[in-house]
């Protein structure tokens, strides 16, 4: 009896259609990126394990897929290594891993290259990566990240051209409902010493951020427990509640920061990057300064940003930050940078659920040439190739069958034309043409087909 197949959990096939529409987005993202002078990027599959282990911490370091050595992968371990565990055989056993993102591989590319690279540099990367995760709706063992960083220079230019990348990227994808949150690893450090918890910031940012889930009062709650004084609670609740335009929640938080330097610091930054992103040409109007946003402080140490629909339920779609030292763990300090991150699945899904795919994105073939017989076949080829010489994607019937076969293939393939050629179109040079939408059909000689459908753009 045969194998029934199947998939390895976490993973998952993607057929035409959704391949077709993936392209869609990637290709949008792509074009932006290079606009903006991005480099692409890639880096091998697999890392030696001394690359990858240590970057992640031990939840990410027991989540690497690990790669077995080549031949008798068991031959330099002993009977005492497994005695010993998993900690002595697995060095002898495996030396690489699979890449469980896109920022590590990164950094080494760039300390490896430094003496070729022109800094500030620009690269994007689209590349898939692994994670030995449960798998789970919206969790997957394998899944592509698609990254885009500047590394090399303090400016601030670089944030807001990253967020006059999302604006871009969202106008061409048709898609409207999303905000943009913005805010600074410094101004949360400002907040945190006016309430008096800048002994205790990853704590109090990690309180913080539960502010959707939970609710302010539970916050407060949690931060008093924590140790944060009744004063500082209400500090917070203070600033929590100013309201208005970008420029006067920051000119009314400004007024809390009269003893902090740092929070200042982040204020100032906040207001270059929003007056680059007006200059750039960007609306900037979908970016909100938020004072909650507290993504991925232990990695984040300037700007943050993080892009949410606001009309579907659904997390962030986009998200970054500045960084500094990402190349310091390979021995070459100093080097701060800038990215940005767009979640694929998750736009994916959004344009999806709210029904923005453009049709053509799911087709491949526009016209469809019929094949009756042998002499009808070979008019058909002819005119195959005069249509793909005027750049329309089309295809014939690879054998001669009845019409109903080949209409039943054009409908399953979802093809917009099917274009017949039999014994009276050969003779007369005019061509039946049917529309697969309406079953509308035209008459047409090789020059009126030829403009009607380049004319299309098919």
């Amino acid at each position: 009896m045969a194998q029934k197949p199947s998939l390895p959990k976490g993973t998952r096939d993607f057929g035409p259609i959704q391949m077709y529409r993936r392209e869609y987005i990637l290709d949008t993202i792509k074009h932006v990126f290079r606009k903006y002078g991005f480099m692409p990027l890639e880096t091998p599959a697999m890392e030696n394990l001394s690359v990858l282990t240590g970057k992640y911490g031990d939840e990410g370091d027991q989540l690497l897929f690990r790669i077995l050595n080549s031949g008798d992968f068991l031959n330099s371990t002993s009977a005492e290594d497994f005695e010993n565990g998993s900690k002595a055989v697995l060095p002898k056993i495996t030396k690489k891993g699979l890449k469980y993102d896109l920022t590590v591989p990164f950094a080494r590319y760039v300390v490896m290259n430094r003496n070729e690279i022109a800094f500030p540099f620009k690269r994007y990367q689209i590349q898939p990566v692994w994670r030995g995760d449960r798998p789970q709706k919206g969790r997957y063992q394998e899944f592509y990240q698609c990254d885009a960083d500047v590394v090399g220079t303090d400016s601030l230019i670089c944030e807001a051209e990253l967020l006059a990348v999302v604006e871009e990227v969202f106008q061409l994808l048709k898609f409207n409902d999303y905000s943009v949150s913005l805010s600074s690893r410094k101004i949360l450090e400002g907040i945190a010493e006016i309430c008096g918890a800048a002994n205790q910031f990853s704590t109090f940012c990690t309180i913080l951020d539960k502010l959707d889930k939970i609710g302010l009062d539970r916050v407060v709650e949690e931060l008093q427990k924590s140790g944060i004084k009744p004063e500082g609670t209400e500090k917070l609740k203070e600033v929590l509640s100013i309201e208005g335009d970008n420029e006067h929640r920051l000119n009314q938080l400004a007024s809390y920061f009269d003893n902090s330097e740092v929070g200042m610091k982040g204020i100032s930054e906040a207001r270059e990057t929003l007056t680059h992103l007006v200059d750039l040409g960007a609306t900037g109007n979908k970016v909100n300064i938020d004072f909650t946003l507290a993504r991925g402080l232990s990695y984040y140490t300037g700007m943050i940003y993080e892009v949410k629909p606001t009309s579907i339920n659904m997390g962030t779609i986009t998200a970054g930050g500045r960084y500094d030292n990402l190349t310091g763990v390979f021995g070459m300090p100093g080097v701060s940078g800038v990215g940005i991150s767009f979640g694929i699945d998750r736009i994916y899904d959004t344009l999806a659920e709210l029904d923005l795919f453009p049709e053509d994105k799911a087709r491949s073939t526009k016209v469809l040439i019929t094949n009756f017989d042998q002499d009808s076949q070979k008019h058909a080829i002819s005119i195959l190739s005069a249509l793909r010489k005027e750049g329309v994607a089309c295809e014939i019937f690879p054998e001669s069958a009845k019409l109903k076969k080949q209409m039943a293939y054009a409908d399953k393939k979802r093809i917009s034309y099917v274009l017949m050629v039999g014994s009276r179109e050969i003779e007369t040079g005019v061509y039946t043409l049917r529309d697969m939408s309406n079953g509308d059909q035209m008459e047409l000689d090789l020059g009126q087909l030829l403009k009607q459908l380049s004319d299309q753009g098919a």
